[in-house]
């Protein structure tokens, strides 16, 4: 019996060893790179967690027009933006009067405003397309439910939250920057941080009887499935290079399906913020 589980063993052994020499090509001769940019909103937004900026502060304009330079390095053809497809052409409207007048003034000036415009006017782009999709979700149904299958993770993430950002800002101290906030939400602890706070903890949200926080997380997911799909339909040639700029919950779902696409190639972000 030892004999025959002996010859078992090393056959399985010959075949993992034998998969990992045949070639698995999971990527098409030339890719796309992306250069997935995640960040914090500059304006207005509904987002639950906000960032304290003033866009029409010259001091941190110039912060953003600094960032700008440092991402137009990677030299894009095309800006894709967190914007709806519908305002594509009102946003290439805008676009192209700012390339006309970079000294131009906006009424609510975000980071499409700010950096992603900055990035392709230094880059010489000349296509801007927006992706977005809006769906709403109860990201506080955790606290709605009267009865509880978990009373504990959901709580105990949130101080373990908690404790990182006193850490942070005890170690930093200092007010942060532009330069450390997309640092920080560039970084992939922080970006897997964004995907468990936006969603995936409501997988621990659900009475005894229901999954009520997974069905809220379910469309958010589908939203940022939906943005990935509506990336799919721009056209973009082999030789095009994608500035993508989004809130960071965004970019960390874009990571995942950047990763094994075949179409794409995600560029690290940091090195051009060092």
């Amino acid at each position: 019996m030892k004999k025959y589980l002996l010859i078992i063993l090393l056959l399985t052994v010959q075949q993992l060893v034998h998969a990992q020499l045949v070639p698995f090509q999971t990527k098409f001769e030339k890719t796309i790179p992306v250069l997935n940019v995640a960040t914090f909103h500059m304006g207005h937004t509904s987002d639950a967690t906000r960032t304290a900026f003033n866009p029409k502060d010259p001091e941190r304009v110039k912060e953003v027009h600094a960032l700008a330079k440092r991402f137009a390095a990677f030299k894009p053809t095309v800006l894709v933006l967190e914007n709806v497809p519908s305002r594509t052409e009102a946003l290439q409207a805008m676009y192209d009067a700012y390339l006309k007048n970079p000294q131009m003034t906006f009424e609510h000036p975000s980071e499409i405003e700010l950096l992603a415009f900055e990035v392709g006017r230094l880059a010489g782009v000349k296509k801007v397309y927006g992706i977005d999709y809006k769906k709403g979700y109860n990201y506080r149904i955790y606290g709605e439910l009267e009865k509880k299958a978990d009373s504990i993770t959901y709580n105990a993430y949130w101080k373990l939250v908690e404790k990182n950002t006193k850490n942070y800002m005890e170690k930093l101290n200092r007010e942060p920057t532009v330069m450390d906030h997309f640092q920080m939400n560039n970084s992939k602890v922080y970006l897997d941080f964004l995907m468990n706070v936006n969603a995936d903890m409501l997988l621990y949200a659900s009475s005894p009887e229901g999954n009520e926080g997974a069905f809220e997380a379910a469309k958010f997911y589908e939203r940022n499935l939906i943005m990935f799909s509506n990336l799919n339909k721009i056209p973009l040639s082999a030789d095009d290079r994608v500035f993508l700029l989004m809130g960071g919950t965004h970019s960390a779902f874009f990571r995942q399906w950047l990763e094994r696409s075949p179409k794409y190639h995600e560029v690290e972000v940091l090195p051009y913020l060092k």
